[in-house]
C-alpha cells in the first residue's frame, strides 16, 4: 500500500472538511442573490425587497433583487438550479409552480433539486372582470360561458400557476369552457383587464386601485373567508365550489446546500418575517405571516406534490408522457 499518497489524500481531505466548515462559519461574506421569478413592481416583487432589506440587516451582506420572469414563476429558481453554485448566495422567491409543472410537463428541473429553506406566506386570490363587459356576477360569466362557449377570455400570471388551474377548476365544475391567455405577473394582468385586452382576470387584489377607478370589477375572491376590505364579493364557497385557493410560497437554494448557511439563511428571514415594515408590506396585498421551519417547509411540499398529482389527473392536465 503507499502510505505516503493514503495521507496525502486522507490530508487533502480534512483540508476539504475545515474548508467547509470556515465557509460556513463566514457566511455571507458578500452581497446575496435573490431571484424573484415576477415582473418588478408586482406583488411579490414588493413583498419579497421588503423582505430581504429586514433579512440584509440580520444577515449583515446587502441582499440584491435580481427579476427574472416568466414560465408562471418557475423560469428564475430553473436558471438557479441549473447554473447557481449551492454556496447561499442565490436564492429564490419559490411559488408552487415550480414543482407542480414536472407533474404536467417535461422540465429541466425536478421539485428535489432546490434546497427548501423557509415559507413565508401566500396569496389572496380573486377574480375581476373590465368594466367594459356585461359582467356584474359571476353568475353572469357562467351564464355567458354557456351561451358562447370559449368566447371568454381571462388572463393569468402563467400556465401551471395556481390561477390557471384554479380558473379550469371552475370551468370544469361549472360545465363551461374559458380561454387561457398567459401573462408573465399581476401587473400585466390587471394592464390587460383594465385596457380591455381580455375579458376576466385571475390574479390577486393588487387590481384594487382600478376597480376603485372604475376600470374593473371584482366578481369572487379565492380565500375560505370574504377578504375584510371587500366584505360584498363572494368566496368560491359562497357560490357553491367547495375551493379555497391560496398557494403559499417560501424561499429556496440550489440542491446541496449546507445546513449551517440554511439555518443562517432561516433564521435571517424569521425574524424579517416578525418586522412591521414587512407585516405592513404583506397587508398591502391581503398577505399575512405564514411561516414554517426548513423541515417543515419541506414536509408541506412533498404533502403538495401529492395533492397536486391527484388534483392534475382530475381535470386531465396531469403528463402524459
Amino acid at each position: 500500500m503507499n502510505y505516503p499518497r493514503l495521507k496525502a489524500i486522507l490530508a487533502s481531505l480534512g483540508l476539504m472538511v475545515l474548508a467547509g466548515a470556515a465557509s460556513a462559519q463566514d457566511y455571507p461574506s458578500k452581497p446575496i442573490n435573490l431571484i424573484v421569478p415576477w415582473p418588478a413592481g408586482g406583488p411579490t416583487d414588493i413583498t419579497m425587497r421588503a423582505m430581504a432589506e429586514a433579512a440584509a440587516k440580520h444577515l449583515g451582506q446587502p441582499i440584491v433583487i435580481e427579476n427574472k420572469a416568466g414560465g408562471g414563476g418557475t423560469v428564475g429558481p430553473a436558471t438557479m438550479a441549473a447554473s447557481a453554485k449551492p454556496d447561499g448566495y442565490t436564492l429564490a422567491q419559490m411559488p408552487i409552480t415550480v414543482y407542480r409543472l414536472p407533474l404536467m410537463q417535461k422540465t429541466t428541473w425536478k421539485a428535489d433539486d432546490f434546497t427548501y429553506i423557509i415559507h413565508l406566506t401566500g396569496y389572496v386570490f380573486a377574480v375581476f372582470a373590465g368594466a367594459d363587459t356585461p359582467f356584474k356576477t359571476w353568475e353572469d360569466v357562467i351564464a355567458y360561458a354557456k351561451a358562447n362557449p370559449g368566447k371568454i377570455t381571462y388572463g393569468s400570471t402563467g400556465s401551471g400557476t395556481s390561477l390557471h388551474l384554479g380558473m379550469e377548476m371552475l370551468a370544469e365544475k361549472s360545465g363551461v369552457k374559458f380561454t387561457h391567455v398567459p401573462f408573465k405577473g399581476a401587473a400585466e394582468v390587471n394592464a390587460a383587464v383594465a385596457g380591455g385586452h381580455v375579458m376576466l382576470g385571475a390574479s390577486g387584489t393588487s387590481i384594487k386601485p382600478l376597480v376603485d377607478a372604475g376600470k374593473a370589477r371584482f366578481l369572487n375572491v379565492w380565500t375560505a373567508k370574504r377578504v375584510s376590505f371587500l366584505p360584498e364579493i363572494p368566496t368560491l364557497q359562497d357560490l357553491g365550489y367547495p375551493y379555497v385557493i391560496d398557494s403559499p410560497w417560501g424561499l429556496a437554494g440550489p440542491k446541496g446546500m449546507d445546513p449551517k448557511v440554511v439555518a443562517k439563511i432561516h433564521d435571517a428571514f424569521r425574524k424579517a418575517l416578525q418586522e412591521q415594515p414587512v407585516i405592513d408590506t404583506l397587508a398591502r396585498f391581503d398577505m399575512v405571516p405564514n411561516y414554517k421551519n426548513t423541515a417543515d417547509y419541506n414536509a408541506a411540499v412533498a404533502e403538495q406534490i401529492k395533492l397536486e398529482e391527484a388534483l392534475l389527473k382530475r381535470i386531465g392536465l396531469e403528463r402524459k408522457d
